[in-house]
């Protein structure tokens, strides 16, 4: 475990979540790679599902030099480090528990999100395990968050946002902040994946807050 990821103690929270956490093709495995690491970190969660897609996995090998042959493996790999919370499902199986309603869940994120991956949850297309575990999100009415990595957006990207939107989900695009004065890459992803799982209920400690310029300091 990274040393500037701390563990969160269960008091922290009101009870243990179950979270979904879908990778797809957008460049930025890098943020898929520190929620993993902040997820297996906080006490607060129970589980974790990866669905990486067909694209997602080329991305991880391209990336981070990740072997991504052997499904079992792609966890431990992804996070640098053992993964007792994480369930690794394969992107096409449609039969996965995360696949139906009646299978609790906190909440979903997918990041990187291709604007493919978008399109087909703003069109309610659900033809892999990640577009039907997000369909069922928005459904069931829980947490969908879809960081979109990809620039400039044309009308219909922009369009598939607000269906999406509309529809209950959250669209947090891949934009680093700086505000925050980062010194490093790392600086930038944590800060970032901290925003993301702060919409998921699970605040991190890591997180910089804007408390106004006085004091900024």
């Amino acid at each position: 475990m990274p040393t500037n990821i701390r563990p969160m103690s269960s008091s922290q929270g009101v009870g243990r979540k179950r979270i979904i956490l879908g990778v797809t093709g957008a460049s930025g495995a890098l943020f898929a790679r520190r929620t993993l690491e902040m997820l297996e970190a906080d006490a607060r969660v129970e589980k974790i599902h990866l669905v990486i897609s067909g694209s997602g996995l080329r991305l991880l090998r391209d990336e981070l030099d990740l072997e991504v042959s052997k499904s079992a493996e792609i966890p431990v790999a992804l996070a640098g480090h053992p993964t007792p919370k994480t369930e690794y499902l394969l992107d096409s199986d449609i039969g996965a528990s995360i696949a139906s309603g009646s299978y609790a869940v906190a909440g979903m994120v997918v990041i990187p999100c291709t604007t493919g991956c978008l399109a087909q949850i703003a069109a309610g297309i659900s033809g892999t395990l990640i577009e039907r575990a997000a369909d069922v999100c928005l459904k069931q009415g829980r947490k969908l968050i879809l960081a979109v990595r990809d620039a400039p957006f044309n009308r219909i990207h922009l369009e598939n946002m607000l269906r999406a939107q509309a529809a209950g989900a959250v669209i947090f695009p891949i934009i680093p902040t700086f505000y925050h004065r980062p010194r490093t890459l790392d600086d930038l992803v944590t800060q970032f994946c901290c925003r993301v799982l702060a919409l998921l209920d699970l605040e991190q400690p890591e997180q910089f807050r804007w408390q106004g310029e006085k004091s900024r300091d």
